[in-house]
């Protein structure tokens, strides 16, 4: 007799990324994820004593994976700086920084869609802009689907690996990493 698994209900699915997260790396990169803000934000340790943290908004699951994107991209100099060095533009957008704003975005929507996937979480196209420009351009949703496709078929950013495959291992997604998974059957 087989026992399926109970449905996780968001907050316990919320704590187990948070809780990965923290297991992969808070040893190895002294960063740690915590949820519960008003704004995502990334602050840099001040000394050696303390943490890297990565905060994200209120209690989304899809913020946390979003800000583990971002912070999977970012380069060791990146990580020495409040928010990356990033500028940021707040909604209402004009269409022009709407189109700066997606381009930087490519490559932690494709992580982000990766790592949801492999948390066992749907994926959505943030264009954070609701008070302006609130659809995702054309070649946005190209260009997103066409990075997640190579990362699919050449690999993930190290740490982006890393989380991927200790997620799917804790939600029972390992089979999202067989080769040709992502191509195939998720990114049509």
């Amino acid at each position: 007799m087989s026992h399926k698994r109970k449905p996780l209900t968001e907050a316990e699915h919320l704590n187990l990324v948070v809780d990965g997260f923290n297991r992969v790396f808070l040893p190895t990169y002294r960063t740690k994820l915590k949820g519960g803000y008003d704004e995502p934000l990334y602050l840099p340790a001040k000394n050696a004593s303390e943490y890297h943290q990565i905060q994200f908004s209120h209690d989304y699951v899809a913020s946390a994976l979003h800000e583990i994107a971002h912070w999977c991209v970012a380069g060791e100099k990146r990580r020495k700086q409040v928010d990356y060095g990033y500028w940021y533009a707040p909604d209402g957008r004009s269409e022009r920084q709407q189109r700066e704003f997606e381009q930087v975005e490519v490559k932690p929507q494709a992580i982000e869609w990766l790592l949801s996937v492999a948390a066992g979480l749907p994926f959505r196209l943030s264009v954070d802009n609701l008070n302006g420009c609130a659809r995702a351009s054309d070649e946005f949703r190209l260009a997103v689907a066409g990075q997640a496709r190579s990362y699919a078929a050449s690999g993930l950013p190290s740490r982006a690996q890393s989380l991927a495959e200790f997620y799917a291992h804790r939600f029972g997604t390992d089979e999202v990493f067989k080769p040709g998974y992502y191509c195939e059957r998720l990114l049509r």
